[in-house]
């Protein structure tokens, strides 16, 4: 059914109202639901070219465009600091809120990242999709084929290894090896070979470390001027190449930061040990297969939401995702948020319309703890596995335990627990920053 032309009129008014730099934009139904999220350069442009009067949607964009637009009730927007950060937060948001007329993103493809081995005698740069956590990197990246041109240029500048050796400082069979070309048209040091030490190599990858971390105006700057005398005294094969390199380094800069643009599925790590060694620690007769985690945020007592995260077999389940905004809380009693959630989530359960999870996990105190367990009380309902973490000291509470359980940093448990925890407050965190976004351009 299309949109009434009085809809369609009021939709166009808001339009005009929207910002013409980069963001992203929401198209929801009557209950405020997300249908469908899309990012624009100029948000203003793209939005409106939906409901441009006689465009025939069906024909230009496809038939599932022009369903999704007939139950369109209502546009938002959020405006982004470039087309970079619009892409990340793109592909997070449909990840997370799994829009139905979203078909691209949804699956596990994620960014790359620039990783610098850092804890190896000579480190290694790579692009990886897979990194280690404990490596330095720079990213998420939006393009991968710049990104793999970039590196060879930089390469060019601080001649690091990309191979995948294992070479050791002491090692002394290191003088006997044959450097790959790599080395012999100057584009790596060979570190391999015994080319250079190893204080000298890593002086070369914290100038690395530096430049990628800085805003790389000055050494541009002198790129364009090389750039501009070569079209001076008319070399423009040498100002064309100059003009390339100016381009990809400048690319550096369309990237997100591995603290703000998390991608959890990238991290993941098989956790069949913490699995086993969570199930004896709870003294479960059964498998800890599914762990459902909550977390809650928000703002100065306003804009109160509450996020569950669902884990099973230790790996995010991004479909058992689920949002809560607190109706009856009203304030920064986050005891009352997480019983309301409780009650909310756990009632399709007691009714038998879904599954009870093996362990039930909140992001608090003992406090916290508490409030969950009287809640399933007060429903009636058989008392899961429950338990709490706390942020800081990565104290464990457990019901009917007078102290809390102290695990080691290096726990496979702890670690488990720590990234459902995490994964719960990013949740709970991105969906909270959207409502008081929009609280904030509507008070604007």
């Amino acid at each position: 059914m299309a949109l009434s032309e009085d809809k369609l009129q009021a939709l166009r008014e808001k339009i005009r109202t929207f910002p013409t730099g980069p963001g992203l934009y929401f198209m929801k139904d009557a209950e405020e639901k997300v249908l469908y999220i899309g990012k624009g350069k100029n948000l203003r442009a793209r939005v409106s070219s939906y409901f441009q009067p006689g465009a025939n949607l069906a024909e230009t964009r496809g038939p599932w465009i022009a369903e999704m637009l007939s139950r369109v009730a209502d546009v938002d927007y959020l405006e982004t600091a470039g087309e970079a950060e619009a892409i990340l937060q793109e592909a997070r948001l449909i990840k997370d809120i799994h829009p139905p007329y979203n078909t691209d993103l949804k699956d596990s493809k994620t960014f790359p990242y620039l990783e610098i081995t850092t804890r190896e005698d000579f480190p290694g740069v790579y692009i990886t999709r897979s990194p280690n956590p404990r490596s330095r990197l720079f990213g998420p990246f939006t393009a991968v084929r710049d990104l793999r041109q970039v590196l060879g240029i930089l390469q060019k500048i601080f001649l690091f290894r990309t191979c995948t050796l294992e070479i050791r400082s002491d090692d002394p069979k290191r003088r006997f090896f044959r450097p790959c070309l790599l080395y012999h048209i100057r584009q790596c040091t060979a570190p391999c070979a015994d080319k250079v030490s190893r204080e000298d190599y890593r002086r070369q990858i914290r100038d690395l470390i530096r430049f990628l971390g800085s805003k790389r105006s000055s050494y541009i700057e002198g790129l364009r001027r090389r750039m501009q005398e070569a079209s001076r005294r008319q070399d423009f094969e040498e100002a064309a190449r100059l003009r390339d390199r100016i381009r990809l380094l400048e690319n550096l800069d369309k990237r997100g930061t591995v603290e703000e643009h998390v991608q959890p599925e990238v991290f993941f790590q098989d956790p069949t040990e913490a699995l086993e060694k969570l199930q004896h620690l709870l003294k479960s007769p059964q498998p800890i297969r599914i762990i459902e985690g909550f977390d809650i945020a928000h703002l100065a007592g306003s804009e109160t939401v509450g996020a569950m995260v669902q884990f099973i077999d230790g790996k995010p389940f991004k479909e058992g995702y689920r949002r809560f905004r607190i109706r009856a809380a009203g304030s920064s009693d986050d005891f009352a948020a997480i019983a309301e959630v409780i009650s909310r989530r756990y009632k399709h359960a007691l009714a038998g319309e879904e599954l009870w999870p093996d362990l039930v996990l909140i992001d608090g105190g003992l406090g916290q703890l508490h409030a969950a367990e009287e809640a399933l009380r007060s429903m009636g309902a058989p008392m899961p596995n429950l338990a709490a973490i706390a942020k800081r000291e990565e104290l464990i509470y457990l019901p009917g335990r007078a102290e809390p359980l102290r695990l080691s940093a290096v726990s496979p448990v702890r670690k488990l627990l720590q990234y459902v925890r995490d994964e719960a407050h990013r949740f709970a965190q991105h969906y909270h920053h959207i409502l008081r976004r929009k609280k904030m351009l509507e008070e604007e």
